[in-house]
């Protein structure tokens, strides 16, 4: 079998006692037997390696600390490695704020952590690193916590309502935010939520598609609920595309212009890739075929 390693940060990676490379977040493959091999993935800069067993029931359940993309028709998998503990253990206080009336410490030990004193006692939220600049802002009966390009809603209780990517715009009443997809056509959304529900969602385009990225601008469309009939010739309906291609999660590129790949989820922490091309009559996408 074909597998591709990446992971969140750069990493030597060994497989059976044997150093093997260096593995980050674009993809190198290996040659391997689904047999019981130890897999070991040692980051730089004071993270702690992950280890875990490659055998025929990884594949079915990976540990909490790798995510699997099978790639359809291709014999393959994709495994991300991510959530890497930092090797100093030691508890280190970053800040300590009052608000609405409680007290929020936030603090590392191996991974990053809030600890939240209310009335009704005390909760420790984990945290992923990317708040770890963060301020703490009152926001309804709740907390805000925002770094400017990264923003935690918690609820009195510790319940991460909402966390997001993006740039927050109001606070109070409602919390509105401008939050980037990263497609390819630059598409933004101002957003709002009330006590943790999201109440309005508007989408920006920034630009047009690319001849390059014209199959990756259809799908991304369908993913985000836009319609795609701008992209499609008139034979084709939007609404039995959405209903063809199903419930995707996100889009990838591949070395080949017309082509992509969806990500549909088939259970926690694995997806699978199917692979799609695209003919076009010109100036529209006049057909669309799997691949087998």
């Amino acid at each position: 079998m074909q597998v591709y390693f990446l992971a969140e940060r750069e990493c030597i990676l060994t497989l059976g006692g044997a150093v093997v490379g260096l593995v980050d977040t674009f993809e190198r493959s290996v040659e391997l037997e689904p047999e019981d091999l130890l897999c070991t993935l040692t980051p730089f800069g004071g993270y702690l390696p992950v280890s875990f067993r490659i055998d025929d029931k990884f594949f079915l359940s990976p540990p909490p600390e790798v995510t699997l993309y099978f790639l359809n028709g291709r014999h393959a998998v994709a495994l991300y490695v991510h959530g890497f503990f930092r090797s100093d253990q030691s508890l280190r206080v970053l800040w300590q704020e009052y608000v609405n009336g409680a007290r929020l410490t936030l603090l590392r030990q191996g991974k990053l952590l809030l600890d939240l004193e209310t009335e009704a006692g005390f909760t420790l939220v984990p945290l992923d690193d990317a708040l770890e600049n963060c301020r703490a802002l009152p926001q309804d009966d709740g907390f805000l916590l925002d770094t400017g390009e990264n923003f935690c809603l918690l609820s009195r209780t510790g319940e991460i309502l909402v966390r997001s990517e993006g740039r927050v715009l109001e606070t109070g009443e409602r919390l509105k935010a401008e939050v980037p997809f990263h497609d390819s056509r630059g598409h933004v959304a101002l957003c709002e939520w009330e006590r943790g529900e999201l109440v309005s969602c508007t989408l920006r385009t920034a630009r047009s598609p690319a001849p390059a990225t014209f199959a990756l601008a259809l799908f991304e469309s369908v993913l985000l609920g836009l319609d795609p009939s701008p992209f499609l010739s008139p034979e084709l309906s939007a609404d039995a595309l959405r209903e063809y291609l199903g419930n995707f999660v996100s889009v990838v590129l591949t070395d080949e212009e017309n082509k992509v790949g969806l990500v549909y989820p088939r259970r926690e922490r694995i997806f699978d890739v199917r692979y799609f091309t695209v003919e076009t009559d010109g100036r529209r996408v006049a057909n669309i075929i799997p691949e087998q």
